[in-house]
């Protein structure tokens, strides 16, 4: 598959665009599957850490990688079966903040990764030429499905580093 061109994404993508190397996205989003529940597990006796007051917990961000995946895999979805419609934004410090990630153990939230990705992953490997190409508009910005296949892998990538510069 082949990378998206700077015209398939809004400037705000290219920070989890730019992480991506190489073209096969889809081995990178299968690695992922595996390996970030594997970090995250090593992470156990950290996991209500925050690296400072106001910031959030290795649960937290858990929690919110979990929940912008399946956002913008329903955003991948809408636009790949041919969806007109703007779709809204979010504003991911209000959906930690109402979804009690506190509340779970690591350990589930690392489960509950592995087996939306592997599920994702179903819809990823199906996609055609015909609809990666496909974009929709999110956030008042358009955006291709093949550019969200990046983000959803590089948005990954952006909060792996993060927890491994600011929480371990």
């Amino acid at each position: 598959m082949n990378r998206p061109q700077i015209h398939e994404y809004p400037a705000w993508a290219e920070t989890y665009i730019s992480k991506i190397s190489g073209d096969n996205i889809l081995a990178i989003l299968e690695k992922q599957a595996t390996e970030f529940p594997d970090f995250l597990n090593d992470l156990i006796e950290k996991a209500d850490y925050a690296y400072q007051p106001g910031k959030w917990t290795i649960k937290e961000m858990a929690g919110h990688i979990i929940d912008t995946e399946r956002i913008l895999v329903y955003r991948l979805t809408c636009f790949a079966r041919g969806e007109q419609h703007a779709l809204p934004g979010f504003e991911e410090d209000d959906y930690v903040a109402n979804a009690h990630f506190s509340d779970r153990s690591l350990l589930s939230l690392s489960e509950e990764f592995a087996l939306l990705r592997k599920a994702n992953l179903y819809l990823f490997k199906s996609l055609n030429e015909h609809e990666l190409d496909r974009s929709g508009t999110a956030s008042d910005r358009q955006i291709t499905v093949r550019a969200l296949l990046f983000v959803i892998a590089g948005h990954l990538m952006h909060h792996t580093l993060v927890l491994k510069e600011r929480y371990i």
